[in-house]
C-alpha cells in the first residue's frame, strides 16, 4: 500500500494551506495558483489535499461521476434514474500533463462510429475524470494558452462542451482547480492569471531551524512511510471532518451589507480591473467564515480573502511582481466602516461543528478556536515572513531566492539615479516602454504555439491536408473530412464489390443496405493548420563605454524593454548576451521568464572597450546550443551595437568582419538576425549597417524599434542595404 505524505505534516506554508482548504470548502472560489521556487512542497501539499476531501456518491458505471440525487441531465451516459446503483468512492485527484492535447483534456468524439454507425460515441477526457474532485496542473505556465483557456472556462462554468465535425456533446465538470508554477520559467498572461481565484506566493524558509525540521520530517517519511502516516492519521481525520462540516455550513453563511461594502472598497482601493476580484473575494470570505465556524462574514474573513484573491490582480504590467500591501489593506478595512461582527450570533467564532480545544488543526497547533487571521485554523502566521505575499509590496525581499532577488533589483532601480556606479561600469535607467515593431523569423516553422512567426501548428486556419504519418508533428491530428472523401472517391467502383471493407459509412435512412461510400484507413487525411509560433529572442547587447555616451544606453534599454514586453505577449523565450571590456558573457540563459530578463537588463552596467567578435561568437554559441535543446523553436537574434570593435581577439580598425569565421557562423543561423544600429549624432560611420550586410541581417536604426517609426525607418534600411550590396 502506498502512503502519501500527510497534509498536516507539512511544516509552515500557512497561506498555501489556507488557500487549498478554502478551495476544498468552496470550489466557487475559483481554484488556486501556487507560485514559488522549486522544491517548496507545492506538489506535495496539493496531492495530500485529495486525501482530505470527503468521499462522494456516484452513479455506478457512470464515467462522468454523476451524483445520484442530482444527475447531470446532459450526461452522455444518462439518463439516470433513482433505480441506478450507487457507489461511494474517494474524491479523485486528476493530474494534467503539460504536453496533453486538447482532445485528451476535453474528450473526443469517435468520428468512425459517428459516421459508420450513426451514433455519438464520446470518449471522456481528463476534465470528466476530475468532476467532483481536484484537477492538478503542475507547471501550468508551460501549458499552451488555449488549453489554459479551456481549463479556466470549464472551472468557471462547471461544464464542458465538445464540438467536432458538427457533433456536439456536453457534460458537467465541477472541480477544484490547482495550478503550480515556478515564475522563473515564465508567467501566465494577465487575462489568464486573473481567472484563477486565489494565488499564493511560496518560498523556502531561510530559518535554519525550520529548514532542519523540514528535512527531518521528510527523512522520517522516506525511511518508514507507514508509521509516519500513522503518526498524523488522527490529525488528518480531524481536518477532513472540519472540511466536511464547513461545506455543510457554507449555505448558512450570511454576507452582510457592511461586509460587502468592505469588499468593494478594498477592491476599489487596490485598483483591480473588472469585477471578478469582488466576486472571488466575496466567495472566499464566505468560505473562510464557514471554515472558522461562523455564520456571518466578519472583517477578519474579508482580510483573509483579500490577501489571497487580490495580489495577482494588482499587476499593472508584466514586469510587476504580484503582491499586496498589508498595511494598506488594514487601513482600508479600518476606514470602510464598523466591523460587521455585532450581527454575528456567535461572536466568539466557535460554531456548532467547531472541534473545540482538543483539535490539533492542520498544523498540529492544538488550538481549537480559530485565531483571528489566515492559516488553516484561521491564523495568520507571525513567525514566517517568507510565507507572506509576493515581493515589492512593502515586505522584506532581501533574501527570498532567485525570483525575489530579481524583484529586489527592480526595487533598487526604482530609487536609482540615471547613472549609478556598478562595479567598474555605470548603470543607466530605462525609460517607459513603447509598442515595439513586430520582428518575425523568415519562412514557416513548426515550433511551440505562440504569436510571432508563421508556423504549422495544432490550431489555426486549415491550409491543406496530409496523410497520417506524413509531415511535421506540429500538424493537427484532427481528420479532414472532405480530403478523406476525395481520396477515397476514385476507389469506390471496385470497393463496392468487396465484402470486407475496413470502414463503412452508410447512407442516411438506409439501415442494413449497402454503404454509399466505402473508406479504408489509407484514405484518412489529417488537417494541416497554419498559425503562429513562439521563438527564441536572443539579445546580443553592446555594453561598452561608447554605448554610455549621450545617455545612449537609456534609449537602448528602453527599446529592449519594449521588445521584452512584446516577447512576453507573443509567448517567446528570451536570452541576453552582453559584451564589454575584453570578453562576452551570457547574462541570462534562454528562459520563458521575461521578468528575469528585464531585471538583468536594468542592472546592466556600461564601460570599457568593445569586444564585438567575442559578443557575436557567444551569441552564435548560445543559438547553436539552444538548437540542440529545443530544436523546434527558431531563433531571432537581435544584435544591439554601434558597430565598433575596439578590443578582443579579432578587433579590426573599421569592424570589417565580412571575412571572419564569426560572420559565416551567423549567416548559417537557422532563424533570422536583426542589427539594431545605436549610432547617434550628426557624424555616423555606418559600421552597424555594414555589419548587418556582411552577416545577412536586417538593419534597423534604434528609433525603428518603435512601431510608430517603423515605416520611415524601413525606407532608409532598404536604401542602406542596397547601397552596401552595390559597393560589395
Amino acid at each position: 500500500m502506498r502512503y502519501g505524505y500527510p497534509f498536516t505534516a507539512v511544516v509552515g506554508m500557512d497561506d498555501l494551506r489556507l488557500a487549498l482548504i478554502l478551495s476544498a470548502v468552496s470550489p466557487a472560489t475559483g481554484g488556486v495558483l501556487v507560485r514559488g521556487e522549486k522544491g517548496t512542497a507545492k506538489s506535495t501539499m496539493v496531492r495530500a489535499l485529495a486525501d482530505l476531501l470527503p468521499p462522494v456518491d456516484v452513479v455506478a458505471g457512470c464515467r462522468f461521476s454523476c451524483a445520484p440525487k442530482d444527475p447531470d441531465p446532459e450526461c452522455p451516459d444518462g439518463p439516470h434514474s433513482d433505480a441506478d446503483d450507487v457507489l461511494n468512492r474517494p474524491a479523485r485527484l486528476v493530474e494534467l500533463p503539460v504536453g496533453a492535447s486538447e482532445d485528451r483534456v476535453l474528450g473526443s468524439i469517435q468520428l468512425e462510429r459517428a459516421l459508420s454507425e450513426g451514433v455519438t460515441a464520446y470518449e471522456p477526457g481528463l476534465l470528466a475524470g476530475a468532476h467532483r474532485g481536484i484537477l492538478y496542473v503542475d507547471e501550468v505556465n508551460l501549458l499552451h494558452d488555449h488549453l489554459v483557456d479551456v481549463l479556466l472556462d470549464a472551472a468557471a462554468m462547471g461544464q464542458v462542451k465538445v464540438e467536432r465535425e458538427h457533433v456536439s456533446v456536453s457534460h458537467a465538470a465541477r472541480f477544484v482547480l490547482v495550478g503550480t508554477m515556478n515564475p522563473e520559467e515564465g508567467e501566465l498572461r494577465p487575462q489568464l492569471l486573473d481567472r484563477f481565484g486565489l494565488t499564493v506566493e511560496v518560498t523556502a524558509s531561510r530559518d535554519p531551524e525550520l529548514r532542519a525540521e523540514v528535512v527531518q520530517a521528510r527523512l522520517a517519511y522516506e525511511s518508514d512511510p507507514a508509521s509516519f502516516a500513522a503518526r498524523y492519521a488522527e490529525a488528518e481525520q480531524e481536518l477532513s471532518r472540519r472540511i466536511a462540516a464547513a461545506r455543510e455550513r457554507l449555505g448558512d453563511v450570511m454576507l452582510t451589507e457592511a461586509a460587502l461594502r468592505q469588499i468593494t472598497e478594498v477592491c476599489a482601493a487596490f485598483e483591480v480591473d473588472g469585477l471578478r476580484a469582488d466576486l472571488v473575494t466575496a466567495q472566499t470570505a464566505i468560505a473562510h467564515a464557514a471554515w472558522a465556524g461562523r455564520t456571518v462574514v466578519e472583517t477578519e474573513d474579508v482580510r483573509a480573502a483579500a490577501r489571497l484573491a487580490l495580489p495577482h490582480r494588482r499587476r499593472r504590467n508584466p514586469f510587476d511582481a504580484p503582491g499586496i500591501d498589508d498595511e494598506q489593506l488594514d487601513e482600508v478595512l479600518r476606514d470602510s466602516g464598523p466591523d460587521p461582527g455585532p450581527d454575528d450570533p456567535d461572536p466568539d467564532g466557535s460554531g456548532p461543528d467547531d472541534p473545540g480545544g482538543d483539535d490539533p488543526g492542520p498544523g498540529g497547533s492544538g488550538n481549537g478556536d480559530p485565531p483571528p487571521e489566515g492559516g488553516p485554523e484561521g491564523a495568520q502566521p507571525e513567525s514566517e515572513p517568507d510565507s507572506q505575499p509576493g515581493p515589492g509590496t512593502g515586505g522584506d525581499t532581501t533574501d527570498d531566492g532567485p525570483d525575489r532577488q530579481h524583484d529586489s533589483i527592480g526595487n533598487q532601480r526604482t530609487a536609482s539615479s540615471s547613472s549609478t556606479p556598478a562595479g567598474n561600469g555605470t548603470v543607466q535607467e530605462a525609460g517607459t516602454p513603447f509598442r515595439a515593431r513586430l520582428l518575425t523569423v523568415a519562412g514557416q516553422g513548426a515550433g511551440a504555439a505562440g504569436r510571432r512567426s508563421r508556423a504549422i501548428t495544432t490550431s489555426g486556419r486549415t491550409i491543406g491536408a496530409r496523410g497520417p504519418g506524413n509531415g511535421d508533428d506540429g500538424g493537427s491530428s484532427s481528420p479532414h473530412l472532405v480530403a478523406t472523401l476525395i481520396a477515397a472517391a476514385p476507389h469506390q467502383p471496385y470497393r463496392r464489390a468487396s465484402a470486407d471493407d475496413a470502414l463503412r459509412f452508410p447512407s442516411p435512412g438506409t439501415a442494413g443496405s449497402s454503404p454509399a461510400v466505402h473508406l479504408r484507413r489509407e484514405d484518412l487525411r489529417l488537417a494541416v493548420r497554419e498559425g503562429r509560433e513562439g521563438n527564441l529572442v536572443l539579445f546580443c547587447v553592446d555594453a561598452s563605454g561608447s554605448m554610455g555616451a549621450r545617455q545612449r544606453m537609456r534609449d537602448v534599454k528602453t527599446a529592449i524593454l519594449s521588445l521584452l514586453l512584446d516577447a512576453y505577449q507573443r509567448r517567446d523565450k528570451v536570452g541576453l548576451v552582453t559584451f564589454r571590456g575584453q570578453e562576452a558573457s551570457l547574462a541570462l540563459p534562454p528562459t520563458s521568464s521575461v521578468e528575469a530578463a528585464a531585471a538583468r537588463l536594468e542592472s546592466l552596467p556600461t564601460g570599457g572597450r568593445t569586444p564585438l567578435a567575442e559578443g557575436l561568437g557567444e551569441a552564435a554559441r548560445v543559438v547553436a546550443l539552444e538548437a540542440v535543446r529545443d530544436p523546434r523553436r527558431r531563433p531571432l537574434l537581435v544584435i544591439v551595437t554601434d558597430g565598433r570593435a575596439t578590443s578582443g581577439t579579432d578587433a579590426l580598425p573599421r569592424s570589417r568582419v565580412a571575412g571572419t569565421k564569426l560572420a559565416r557562423e551567423l549567416q548559417r543561423v537557422r532563424g533570422t538576425s536583426v542589427v539594431v544600429d545605436c549610432e547617434t549624432g550628426p557624424i555616423r560611420l555606418g559600421l552597424a549597417s555594414s555589419l548587418a550586410t556582411h552577416v545577412g541581417a536586417e538593419h534597423l536604426v534604434l528609433e525603428g524599434i518603435d512601431a510608430g517609426n517603423a515605416a520611415s525607418t524601413l525606407t532608409s534600411t532598404v536604401h542602406a542595404h542596397s547601397t552596401h550590396r552595390r559597393a560589395a
